[in-house]
């Protein structure tokens, strides 16, 4: 077996530290990567798509995972893999309800995850730090102290991670309720008016909210476009077969507990900022009784980090998608990444590929340009903790704590890359905007 510590330290002398600092900047693209991505787009969405992701330079470096998967690809890099989120800027991370109905906080968007450099996860979550702090006119000490502290726990609690064992590590998850005694009192008060925003996220409350009762006794979706449209009718009239495929992918009891509801209605759902313009669906379900549950159901592509950062995935993933599409890789690196998942999830394909999710479900962010300057710093190192448990679910592991040793010349060299890479976001979000249309199609 290949000592995972040997493996790190001889990394240090193929790929030295310092230059995961380095941004290599020529022969890129930016527009004409957000043009291809939005070429299998609902059309007539992606002018939603450009307004949201032209709102500020951080909602710009939401949508841009793509763009960023290209730039790391060009430059140099650890080589050593883990599962990876993918997208894991400062608002891809949040509340949810576990299955027994506490509240956690880790990542929540894993459409992108695939396998990459351990780097790449953090270095999209440290120039988002940068570039919410900037966008929020921050002191540029304050950004700059909370970035490096961001490496800097990332780097400790990977080292704590791996003196773990591998079963130890898989057990570990963020329970907001009993960590809630750590942090600072302004920190307390931000999570404790979240979780009182989460507590109240909950499939019922939305189904009180966005449907209706029709004449026949089943609940409708009520339409607000674009955001909330009915679903054309080549998908309303498959929709019990869609989810009869997808309760074959769940597990065995979540796929008896379907069996005692019916689907009721279905309507397509805009959502978030770089997902705008592929195919999203919420449907509403019944029991006998008239109970609804609400499933969202998400188009699948490629991950970026395959497509446009050029990684090879390894042949067991590879096997996942083959047999169950991309919906099927995005839940199988959801439930390892993350402390505890959504028991519901599952997927499928049907000419395109899907995967399905609770809707709401105590889901819920902080919005961290509206965050005071400790509990910003607070919440960037929170983020950091949880990725580096995800991390630690990887068999690399160990030999990312022996590639990083004390966290000084990665902190230096990630801080420096993040810096670089805020500006190149910037660039690229004015030149988004002045092209006036956004992507086209």
């Amino acid at each position: 077996m290949t000592d995972p510590l040997a493996t790190g330290r001889e990394r240090r002398r193929t790929a030295p530290r310092r230059s995961l600092g380095d941004l290599v900047t020529g022969g890129r693209d930016p527009l004409g990567i957000l043009d291809a991505q939005n070429a299998g787009r609902v059309p007539e969405l992606v002018p939603l798509r450009t307004q949201r992701m032209s709102a500020s330079p951080f909602a710009f470096y939401r949508g841009t995972a793509a763009l960023m998967a290209a730039d790391l690809a060009a430059s140099p890099s650890s080589g050593i893999l883990v599962a990876s989120c993918g997208d894991a800027h400062v608002a891809n991370f949040g509340f949810y309800a576990s299955p027994q109905r506490t509240l956690v906080f880790d990542l929540n968007d894993f459409d992108e995850a695939a396998w990459a450099p351990w780097e790449w996860d953090l270095k999209r979550l440290v120039a988002s730090v940068i570039i919410a702090g900037r966008a929020t006119n921050r002191d540029p000490d304050v950004v700059r102290t909370t970035a490096l502290a961001t490496v800097r726990t990332y780097a400790r609690s990977m080292a704590a991670g791996v003196r773990l064992s591998p079963l130890e590590r898989y057990y570990q998850h963020f329970d907001v309720s009993r960590s809630l005694g750590d942090l600072d009192r302004r920190s307390r008060a931000v999570v404790k008016a979240v979780m009182r925003e989460a507590q109240r996220r909950t499939g019922e409350r939305a189904a009180r909210k966005l449907t209706e009762v029709g004449e026949d006794g089943r609940l409708r979706f009520i339409e607000t476009p674009p955001t909330m449209t009915h679903a054309a009718p080549e998908i309303t009239e498959r929709v019990e077969e869609y989810v009869d495929a997808y309760r074959r992918s769940t597990n065995v009891d979540i796929a008896v507990l379907l069996q005692q509801y019916t689907a009721s209605d279905t309507a397509r759902r805009v959502v978030g900022v770089g997902s705008v313009g592929t195919r999203c669906y919420v449907t509403v379900l019944q029991d006998a009784a008239g109970h609804p549950l609400i499933l969202q159901t998400k188009e699948a592509g490629r991950s970026v980090l395959e497509e446009y950062g050029r990684q090879p995935q390894p042949d067991h993933l590879s096997a996942v998608i083959r047999e169950g599409g991309q919906g099927a890789r995005v839940v199988a690196l959801q439930r390892i990444l993350q402390g505890v998942s959504d028991p519901f999830l599952g997927h499928m394909i049907t000419g395109r590929d899907f995967y399905f999710r609770q809707f709401r479900d105590m889901k819920v962010s902080i919005e961290v340009e509206t965050l005071e300057d400790l509990p910003f710093r607070r919440y960037a190192q929170t983020c950091a903790a949880m990725l580096a448990r995800a991390h630690c679910q990887s068999p690399g592991a160990a030999a990312v704590t022996a590639y990083i040793g004390s966290g000084r010349i990665i902190g230096e060299a990630i801080l420096a890359w993040g810096e670089a890479y805020a500006d190149l976001s910037r660039a690229d979000y004015d030149a988004f905007v002045a092209r006036g249309d956004g992507a086209r199609a």
